[in-house]
């Protein structure tokens, strides 16, 4: 279902005039209806409060779910609930960090906060992002998630929201798992254990919990499934028709192939090697005889690509507290995780790379030679090819005028270098953290809380499998077999003129390169604070008193990132195909805070008014070197009878700048963008004068508007980093919640719980660049100035080295994200239903959310990008905001039920992904029968059964119709999030999955 503006608006307006809707509270619903609660610490609040619960809307996933899922990495529970889109995890692969993270509504994973029993976890890198695949599934007692700005309660990052995770604190006994799980080929098998192993001390004043856990996951390559095997292209569909028939990519003509060289459907960095004289005339693509000829092959670099990425993961957690007396309880916490995650992408390559390369080439056939030769003196009378100006392409050796076999030309080459095998990324990340305090109670029910918490990330990248682009140089500057012009040791000349296995061993040992990347980040903070009723401060209408929670917290945080000398070299470092080079990244920041909290309980025991309180907090934040930041909440809470609570609230977040976004120096990288307007990919480059005068106004001669190279697989040089001259100041963002919580007494559905609430998340002064394509249209399209001069060209492209579009870290205009959350739980006794005999219990979850608005827009002149709905190279939300191109359903839920009988409990999860549509400007540009993606629906089973009372067996399939995912091509959204032709991160890339788990406890 799909709602027009002005029916979204009329939904708003009744919303705010009266009807109480607000974010998501779920499965939490029987455990909050309790009536053995005295006591409730809610995650949104610092204050302990008896028989209540937060303004809030809080959604929590408890231990029995997170069980019942069969999912022993964290990251795969996350992605899926309605309330986030994919982060980065085990099916990104080109163009991971080897992290778990989570994304809530798609505002950014850097905007939602991570915490470990209500305090920080550390980032595991200088962007501030948190890999969660650090914490320890089994000791998870549950999980809560707050919907909207927490930046008042808990600092800055809470803009979408704070996540929770609530450990065993109070364990006793040894509990240990296995949990293995299979596809249906019989491959991406995980073998995960865990051992938890607490006791109590000193007649139950402490408790020491101690768990060890160890996971391995397989890779699963895209050439193991069939839509993986092949390259289909978004724009044209080439190679569809393949898939749907189950045949092999269409092969390249005789005599221009090699390994994975086919027809369609790939990229122009292939084998052979295309060639053009770089800012001059297009030559085209040798043969394997050496000649050249036209365009003849692409390269299917699918199959070597990762859907499930390898990762091998170990982890220590230890916890304990001992009440020393009455008025302190000591307590600790020490985690640590090394994780060992593997990428890899297909073979690396020379990616349109400009050489200066003699003419006398020893491996250019005479053929060739004259062909480049011929084309050379063409451009040198169209005025493209030439020894002076801001780009020379052409050295005349001789100084005859003309170009012949004395002259070095300057060649733009791409060629495939699949004799290095495979490129790949190896992530090895180790992370600790402890955190040591004292607690308790003062007097008259004040209590006191104060913490030190100290962790650290460091993580060594190993990349191998690269194509040496410098060293390349130099064996392409060559006039014998034997030696390099340029005396280089060791240096051995190349033939990049022929077809497979022109590359020798003895080339290849020259011309390839590895490169390590280590990064590291600390965080220590300190935290006090204070709690209780001011006994005197009753409000006339009200029994309870009013309750307060104040302190400080002073917390430090570093990052730095130590490229080697291969990933420095400018602008694309020693690895061709790497999309960029590095540079040190060394910064910091601090920030002193204080920090209030009141709740007042303004009437209770009155008719249509069994309660009515007001939360309220506020926050003081000084951050060296950004600023102040002043964050604000207010909240309410109505109670008018027994089964109705409607509540509402509206909050100011912020978000300060992370390290990278504070000290990331200016370096080129590779981004998704459509396509070059001034280039040969547009054929209204050559008849619109107004878009010639603007292509020519970026550095272009008339005779090159129209005939350059357009982009290449969908992407384009990018030069990122922080403008020191303008740092970017802290995000804001206004959040409304509102809604109501239903639990009827329903005679035989018990337990029944019920919530519909509303969110609105607005978020200004994002901090981010612009999307590289809102460059271009800006420019090309607009005609403004401002995103002209960020568009540097080289021999009048977008794709020679030193070209590229600058986007800088600066603030954008806006994020939101508007929308529905319902959740429902109850159980039906089916005895009371009038079975015969015991038949157990049905236990019914829904989780559902509908989006009303996700959108963005980056400036006053650029359009609103309306993600709703789409899928596409933006969306969820802009670059700034974090979007990964995966698609956003305007409706998604997640419903459960499950049959408790006896020893036996036997369920089904279905989870339902909405219709979604390309984003409007991607439609002339893709094949039609990619512009839209179907809704899905999956079907998993789970189940269980008490073998003796200390050991349980459990078993699950996941995709039990073996439902396959969409086809969109390999260019419809950013390359982390589309990949293998489909979204692997938001459908099922594997198909069917069996697992089986053991539990022993005693």
């Amino acid at each position: 279902m799909t709602l027009s503006n002005d029916a979204r608006a009329s939904v708003r307006s009744r919303l705010l005039l009266g009807a109480a809707l607000a974010a998501v509270l779920a499965p939490m619903g029987p455990a909050l209806a309790q009536d053995t609660i005295e006591e409730i610490v809610v995650t949104g609040s610092r204050i302990a409060r008896p028989n209540d619960t937060s303004t809030s809307p809080v959604y929590s996933v408890g231990a029995a779910e997170i069980d019942a899922l069969q999912q022993p990495e964290v990251e795969k529970i996350f992605r899926m609930l309605p309330v986030t889109v994919p982060g980065d995890g085990q099916n990104t692969n080109n163009g991971t960090a080897g992290a778990s993270t989570v994304d809530l509504r798609g505002l950014g994973a850097q905007r939602n906060l991570v915490m470990m029993d209500g305090k920080r976890v550390t980032p595991y890198n200088f962007n501030g992002l948190v890999d969660i695949s650090t914490i320890p599934t089994a000791l998870i007692q549950r999980v809560d998630i707050v919907t909207g700005g927490a930046s008042a309660v808990y600092g800055s990052d809470a803009m979408s929201g704070a996540i929770n995770f609530i450990m065993k604190d109070d364990f006793e006994g040894i509990d240990a798992n296995y949990d293995y799980s299979v596809t249906g080929e019989g491959d991406g098998h995980i073998h995960s254990a865990d051992v938890t192993v607490g006791s109590n001390l000193a007649d139950g004043r402490g408790n020491v919990v101690l768990g060890i856990n160890y996971s391995e996951r397989k890779g699963v390559q895209l050439g193991a499934r069939p839509l993986g095997q092949l390259g289909i292209a978004t724009a044209s569909g080439a190679n569809y028709q393949n898939f749907l028939d189950g045949k092999v990519p269409d092969p390249a003509p005789a005599g221009c192939g090699g390994p994975n060289s086919v027809a369609a459907g790939g990229s122009p960095t292939t084998l052979p090697s295309r060639v053009t004289i770089a800012g001059g005339p297009g030559l085209g693509q040798f043969r394997d005889d050496g000649s050249i000829g036209a365009n003849c092959s692409v390269f299917n670099f699918n199959p070597y690509n990762y859907y499930q990425t390898p990762l091998e993961r170990f982890g220590g957690f230890a916890s304990g507290r001992y009440e020393v007396n009455e008025h302190v309880e000591a307590y600790g916490r020490f985690s640590y995780s090394s994780t060992k995650n593997t990428q890899q992408v297909a073979p690396s390559g020379i990616f349109g790379t400009t050489f200066f390369v003699p003419l006398a080439n020893p491996y250019l056939t005479g053929a060739a030679r004259q062909t480049i030769i011929n084309a050379a003196n063409a451009g040198r009378t169209a005025g493209t090819v030439m020894t002076g100006g801001a780009f020379p392409n052409w050295v005349d050796v001789n100084n005859n005028g003309v170009v012949d076999q004395a002259d070095d030309i300057r060649l733009s080459i791409s060629r495939r270098t699949v004799e290095l095998g495979p490129r790949s990324t190896a992530y090895d990340n180790n992370a600790f953290q402890f955190l040591t305090g004292l607690r308790g109670d003062i007097m008259d029910g004040w209590s006191y809380d104060v913490s030190v918490q100290h962790g650290e990330s460091h993580r060594t990248n190993l990349s191998q499998g690269y194509t040496n682009v410098t060293n390349v140089g130099n064996a392409l500057n060559a006039v014998s077999t034997t030696a390099c012009r340029g005396g280089q040791p060791g240096c051995v000349p190349i033939n990049l003129f022929g077809g497979f296995g022109s590359i020798t061993p003895q080339m290849a040992a020259y011309a390839s390169a590895s490169a390590i990347d280590k990064q590291a980040y600390s965080q220590t903070i300190v935290t006090g604070s204070v709690s209780g009723p001011i006994e005197n401060l009753v409000s006339p209408w009200a029994d309870d008193s009013v309750a307060v929670s104040f302190g400080a917290e002073y917390r430090k945080e570093k990052g730095s990132r130590t490229p080697d000398e291969c990933w420095k070299l400018a602008p694309a470092s020693c690895l061709g195909g790497s999309g960029g080079n590095l540079r040190p990244i060394s910064g910091g920041f601090d920030v002193q805070e204080v920090f209030g909290e009141v709740l007042v309980p303004l009437v209770s025991d009155k008719a249509m008014f069994q309660s009515l309180d007001l939360e309220a907090a506020y926050r003081y934040a000084d951050y060296d070197p950004t600023g102040v930041n002043k964050t604000w909440k207010l909240g309410l809470n109505w109670t008018p009878i027994d089964s109705v609570r409607l509540r509402g609230s509206q909050q100011r977040a912020a978000r300060a700048p992370n390290v990278g976004e504070l000290a990331a120096p200016q370096v080129a990288s590779l981004q998704n963008a459509n396509t070059d307007p001034c280039s040969v990919g547009n054929a209204a480059a050559l008849t619109n004068a107004t878009l010639r005068a603007r292509c020519i106004s970026t550095g272009m001669t008339a005779a090159q508007v129209g005939s350059v190279v357009d982009l290449a697989a969908g992407q384009v040089n990018v030069f990122t980093g922080t403008d020191l001259a303008r740092l970017p100041t802290p995000e804001v963002a206004d959040t409304s919640t509102l809604g109501v919580v239903l639990t009827p007494d329903l005679g035989a559905i018990k337990n029944t719980f019920i919530s519909l609430d509303y969110y609105n998340i607005k978020i200004e002064d994002v901090i981010g660049a612009f999307a590289p394509q809102e460059i271009l249209d800006g420019c090309y399209v607009a005609g403004d100035a401002s995103q002209c001069a960020k568009i540097i060209r080289v021999g009048g492209t977008l794709t020679l080295p030193g070209a590229g579009l600058q986007a800088f870290t600066t603030n954008l205009n806006y994020l939101r994200a508007e929308g529905l959350e319902l959740g429902v739980n109850f159980n039906v006794d089916l005895e009371d239903l009038g079975a015969s005999g015991d038949l157990g219990t049905l236990a019914f979850a829904l989780n559902a959310n509908y989006y009303l608005t996700q959108e963005s827009k980056s400036s006053d002149n650029t359009p609103v990008l309306d993600c709703v709905g789409r899928y596409g190279t933006s969306c969820p939300g802009a670059v700034g905001a974090g979007g990964v191109g995966s698609p956003l359903p305007e409706v998604r839920w997640v419903q459960r039920l499950s049959w408790n009988f006896g020893d036996f409990t036997v369920g089904y999860t279905w989870r339902h992904l909405g219709a979604v549509e390309i984003e409007e400007r991607q439609k002339p540009t893709t094949f039609d029968r990619f512009e839209k993606i179907k809704a899905y629906n999956y079907i998993d089973l789970q189940g269980s059964y008490q073998v003796f009372e200390e050991v349980r067996i459990s078993a699950g399939v996941t995709n039990l119709f073996e439902k396959d995912p969409p086809v969109v091509g390999n260019e419809a959204g950013a390359t982390s999030a589309n990949s293998g032709n489909t979204f692997p991160s938001m459908y099922d890339p594997l198909g069917r999955v069996f697992s089986v788990g053991v539990n022993v406890r005693f």
